[in-house]
């Protein structure tokens, strides 16, 4: 047995050499999918990588959809925190900064690689939607305590989150340039002021503002321009 076996010993406490030599496997595989994508995964790049031996990697995951797995809700439990201060527009608009910041790390590309391989795979489909379900999470309970102080209507957490994160991940799946605060904060006021414009005067979503024009003012107007 290596030194870096990740067999418990007796008595371990968590955070030890065990949960360490876990993370770096976990960050391994992320940076081996960022560079060469899930169906390029090796564990003895893997291993490599992580200077660990290859055991230990097969051991603890036997199949690459669980090692996958782990190191996405890895990724996803630690970036992109969500504070409350007590001001939500101030707070997403830290989550968004630190989501770019995050999505532009090894991890981060490999979840962006995953979610776009993972439209025919079942398999990948359930990874993803269990990392963005985590993250999910996490936002719709700052989102509810903004909802119930009275910083936010009545809106849906998910349709929210995606209005929000969709421009992130759009910039940096491009990389056309570097996200910034400014970013962040223009994404924030123009989701957030909409959220608050479309609300009716009992804090729920106004459905009337979004109710079909009659058919003959859309025929006024052009279909195209």
């Amino acid at each position: 047995m290596t030194a870096d076996e990740t067999t418990p010993e007796p008595g371990r406490r968590p955070g030890g050499r065990t949960a360490r030599v876990r993370r770096r496997i976990l960050e391994a595989a992320a940076e081996l999918i960022a560079r060469d994508g899930f169906g390029g995964l090796h564990y003895g790049q893997v291993a490599e990588l992580a200077g660990v031996n290859k055991a230990s990697v097969y051991r603890n995951w036997p199949d690459r959809t669980t090692l996958l797995a782990d190191a996405l809700a890895s990724f996803s439990t630690h970036a992109a925190p969500l504070h409350d201060s007590g001001d939500i527009d101030a707070d997403l608009v830290d989550f968004l900064e630190a989501l770019a910041a995050a999505l532009s790390s090894p991890q981060g590309r490999a979840l962006l690689n995953v979610v776009g391989s993972a439209h025919d795979n079942p398999g990948l489909r359930a990874v993803v939607d269990e990392a963005f379900a985590q993250r999910l999470g996490r936002l719709r309970q700052r989102v509810d305590a903004a909802i119930e102080n009275g910083e936010l209507p009545v809106v849906d957490c998910h349709l929210l989150v995606e209005m929000l994160s969709g421009p992130v991940h759009g910039l940096v799946s491009r990389g056309a340039r570097e996200f910034t605060r400014a970013d962040a904060q223009q994404i924030t006021a123009i989701v957030l002021a909409g959220v608050r414009a479309t609300a009716a005067p009992d804090g729920t979503p106004d459905a009337a503002k979004f109710e079909e024009r009659p058919d003959t003012d859309r025929e006024t107007r052009p279909i195209y321009g």
